[in-house]
């Protein structure tokens, strides 16, 4: 149960809320071809599989000399060098079991060898190569296809392009990748008392922080989005803006207004013009989150403290533009942690408090709470690096305890 609130019905558990939002949002169908340099952070829409192996042919793992196995049945021995094989420049001879060829790393492998040594291990005397004894068959040769075989999978569809599979599809080959098109995202700030940067601050106003908070967690995650501006605590010029808007846009996201006050008008603006899927859920902070939809526009009206902004965001906001995205949602990142304060905390609401996660020598988790919780405080939103994650049924936590802890960006 709230204890805020006069209502008797339980409020919606995260899970439950989260559960409802991924049931009520399809991933998006239209897709778009883009080169491969312009895909980072898109989610791929078609498999992509090998038309080359990797490695291409077989190379060397190590700068040294080429050799045919059969040469070293008698250890110590010495061979006569035959020519080179740079990378990129293939030796051309005919070398035979009695030769050996130098070879640098990445170099192809000439087709009489099948056993590289490196250059450390031998003596070189002109053309005469003098190797040691141990030497092992085999040796430092990267063989053709050792990492992809002709036909293997490279990355399914439905994988968020990163860095990293970017540079594994160059080396593959691939030119272009087709990948599900971007969500369409718009979000306005409500509330009389705001204001834009750079206007002159007044008293009963304050500057519009949630904008820039909520734009930047979108652009970390590799969306576009319009800021719709500042929208003034009137009913019906919020209908007027929040249904125009649908009709351009996959997603309509609204911070501020959406509380119980007379000027929280953003639940009963939504049941007018659209549907509201559901409206407070027990979490801390965030509980006036309302979820719907206005025609086939997904509809998010966040709380307006900005630590709620940023926790909603994440636990629920961020998931649904996943799948909406035609990503794969996954849990996030979350470990164990030793609590060094003690956290109060009220039984009923699951509870995200800001906190600094750090890490000792031994690999050993830690983490602090920031010293001021309120919703509505940005200064430990800024210096906090995770969030300590408490159940809905704990009341409370003393130091020494072990604790559950969700980096920041964890959606990432």
């Amino acid at each position: 149960m709230d204890p805020c609130s006069l209502e008797r019905k339980p409020l919606l558990k995260v899970a439950e809320a989260m559960a409802r939002i991924l049931a009520a949002i399809k991933p998006l169908q239209e897709t778009e071809t883009l080169a491969l340099g312009q895909s980072l952070g898109r989610v791929l829409a078609q498999p992509v599989y090998a038309a080359i192996p990797l490695p291409y042919e077989r190379n060397a793992a190590m700068d040294g000399y080429a050799l045919n196995s059969q040469a070293i049945q008698a250890q110590p021995f010495g061979l006569t060098l035959a020519g080179t094989s740079w990378a990129g420049k293939p030796y051309q001879g005919t070398a035979g079991v009695q030769n050996c060829v130098r070879i640098f790393t990445g170099a192809v492998v000439p087709a009489f060898a099948d056993t590289v040594v490196i250059q450390e291990r031998v003596t070189v005397e002109g053309d005469q190569i003098h190797f040691p004894g141990g030497l092992l068959a085999g040796e430092n040769i990267r063989t053709a296809g050792e990492d992809v075989q002709v036909g293997q999978l490279l990355c399914s569809a439905g994988k968020k392009l990163s860095a990293t599979d970017l540079g594994f599809l160059a080396a593959a080959g691939v030119i272009n990748v087709t990948v599900k098109r971007l969500p369409k995202i718009v979000f306005f700030a409500t509330g009389d008392e705001l204001l834009s940067l750079g206007e002159t601050i007044t008293s009963g106003k304050i500057y519009d922080s949630n904008s820039y908070l909520l734009a930047a967690l979108l652009t970390e995650q590799g969306y576009q989005a319009d800021n719709g501006g500042i929208l003034a605590d009137d009913a019906d010029a919020l209908m007027d803006t929040l249904t125009a808007a649908a009709n351009n846009y996959d997603v309509i996201i609204t911070t501020g207004g959406a509380s119980v006050g007379d000027a929280d008008h953003i639940q009963t603006v939504l049941s007018r013009c659209g549907q509201v899927d559901f409206w407070k859920i027990a979490i801390k902070p965030g509980k006036p989150l309302a979820f719907g939809n206005i025609g086939a526009c997904h509809f998010f009206g966040l709380p307006g403290n900005p630590a709620a902004v940023q926790i909603t965001f994440q636990q629920l906001l961020a998931p649904a533009l996943v799948q909406l995205s035609g990503a794969d949602v996954r849990q996030p990142l979350r470990i164990k942690a030793t609590c060094t304060t003690a956290l109060k905390k009220q039984l009923g609401r699951l509870e995200f408090q800001r906190g600094v996660l750090s890490q000792d020598s031994d690999g050993n988790f830690s983490v602090s709470a920031s010293s001021k919780q309120g919703s509505h405080i940005l200064s430990t939103l800024s210096t906090a690096n995770c969030a300590i994650i408490l159940a809905a049924d704990c009341s409370g936590v003393a130091i020494g305890e072990v604790v559950m802890v969700e980096p920041y960006a964890a959606w990432l």
